[in-house]
């Protein structure tokens, strides 16, 4: 992947690099080279390639990922700015995105 980002700083995803095992798994399910190996545990390499699809969250053994899978805030966005309202992607809800 060279730098296809879809929304800069908007992606919710997240990792627990003290649950991570190291298995590589994320490395190896994530279509956009999200994630590498740093220590022995996966790290965020690019996080705004991220498409919150949750196939890294899905196969992590340790539950050290979390992704608000499916359109994510991306879509609240693009809705808000279409409706000339504020996003709706659930950010005042105590979500960590936006």
């Amino acid at each position: 992947m060279n730098g296809f980002t879809y929304l800069t700083g908007v992606v919710t995803l997240e990792l627990d690099a003290e649950k991570c095992n190291g298995c590589r798994m994320c490395m190896t399910v994530c279509p956009h080279a999200v994630f590498e190996m740093g220590n022995k545990r996966a790290v965020i390499r690019h996080k705004d390639f991220c498409m919150e699809c949750g196939a890294c969250a899905k196969n992590c053994p340790e539950g050290a990922i979390t992704v608000k899978s499916g359109v994510g805030c991306a879509a609240g966005i693009i809705n808000g700015i279409l409706r000339g309202t504020e996003p709706t992607c659930d950010c005042d809800s105590g979500g960590s995105c936006c």
